[in-house]
């Protein structure tokens, strides 16, 4: 085999009992890395510790994985000004959370012979959230249903993260007020405070 050290230089091709004896002097693991190689490739390494390494990449990759949620909201053709708002807030609100929304309009008895109707309000509301939602799938018949799918742009949650960020400057100024007020006079000083009081009253 053809055995690499620790340090991933190249010791050379040899014997199996060779190459252990070799990690065994340095109180190392033999490992076979490339078993389809010829002939096959083994380093010399702290398998515990590399297992550790590979299980640590493994967990962080996992915890930077964006997972993508897929909200649905449903409309009708013939809806009223403010529900069309309420549900656009909804819309708006998933968008920021950066999910995906489907949204359908549902077409009931002779309003399916009218799927125009459906796709304007479709891409109207496209339009009216178009700053942080883009169409990812167009305005399609599914039976009496039509969907289109809106997902978020780059600008998406930012003005909730911004305002965020505004409440804990804030807060933080606030508290730092507290900390920095000024100790109740003491001595001679409590004293004098108290007299100006009591002419003030006086």
């Amino acid at each position: 085999m053809r055995l690499i050290d620790e340090d991933g230089s190249q010791v050379g091709v040899q014997e199996t009992k060779q190459a252990l004896d070799y990690a065994h002097g340095k109180d190392l693991d033999l490992v076979e890395v490339a078993s389809q190689a010829d002939p096959p490739v083994a380093r010399v390494m702290d398998y515990g510790k590399y297992r550790y390494e590979q299980e640590q990449k493994a967990k962080l990759a996992r915890k930077h994985q964006s997972q993508i949620h897929v909200k649905e909201i449903k409309f009708r053709p013939k809806i009223g000004r403010h529900d069309y708002e309420t549900k656009k807030g909804h819309v708006v609100r998933f968008l920021n959370q950066r999910a995906k929304v489907k949204v359908t309009i549902m077409f009931r008895g002779r309003e399916a012979t009218h799927p125009e109707r459906g796709r304007n309000l479709l891409m109207r509301l496209a339009e009216d959230v178009g700053e942080i939602g883009q169409i990812e799938s167009p305005p399609l018949l599914d039976g009496r249903n039509m969907v289109m799918v809106l997902g978020p742009t780059a600008n998406a949650g930012a003005k909730t993260d911004a305002k965020a960020k505004d409440t804990q400057r804030s807060e933080e100024a606030v508290q730092g007020d507290r900390d920095g007020e000024a100790p109740a006079p003491q001595g001679d000083e409590g004293a004098q405070a108290r007299e100006e009081v009591r002419e003030a009253q006086a």
